[in-house]
C-alpha cells in the first residue's frame, strides 16, 4: 500500500514538474476533477454567460467568491450593456474581486457574460 502511494505521488510529481506554473497546475487538476465544465461551451450563450456568472472558478480563480457574490441575481449590472468598455470592466472584476485571471477579449467565455449582461435588461 505505501508502495503504491509513493509510485503516485512521483508520477504527480512529474506531471507537476511539466507544467511551469503552479497555478497552472492546480487549475488543470480543478478542471480535470470537474470534468473540464468550465470549458464545454462551444458557442456563446446566455445560459454559459449566466453559468459563469455563479463561477468561483472564473478565470482561474480559487476563492468561493463568485461575480454573483457582489452582483446578486444581476443587481447593479442591469445596464452595464450599453458600456462601451463593459469587457474591462469584466475583467477588472474577475482580477481584482474573484483575484482570477482576465479573459482574453474573444473568447467563449467573455462573449457569453456579455450577452448575459445583455439579458438582463
Amino acid at each position: 500500500m505505501q508502495e503504491r502511494v509513493f509510485q503516485e505521488l512521483f508520477i504527480f510529481k512529474d506531471a507537476c514538474d511539466m507544467i511551469p506554473s503552479v497555478k497552472a497546475a492546480l487549475l488543470a487538476v480543478a478542471l480535470a476533477g470537474m470534468g473540464a465544465t468550465t470549458c464545454a461551451a462551444q458557442t456563446p450563450s446566455v445560459e454559459h454567460g449566466e453559468k459563469l456568472f455563479t463561477d468561483p472558478t472564473l478565470g482561474g480563480a480559487f476563492g468561493t467568491k463568485t461575480c454573483g457574490s457582489c452582483h446578486q441575481d444581476g443587481a447593479g449590472v442591469e445596464f452595464s450593456s450599453e458600456k462601451p468598455n463593459l469587457p474591462k470592466t469584466i475583467n477588472m472584476c474577475i482580477t481584482r474581486g474573484l483575484r482570477g485571471t482576465p479573459l482574453p477579449m474573444e473568447s467563449v467565455e467573455m462573449k457569453s457574460l456579455l450577452l448575459y449582461h445583455e439579458s438582463l435588461k
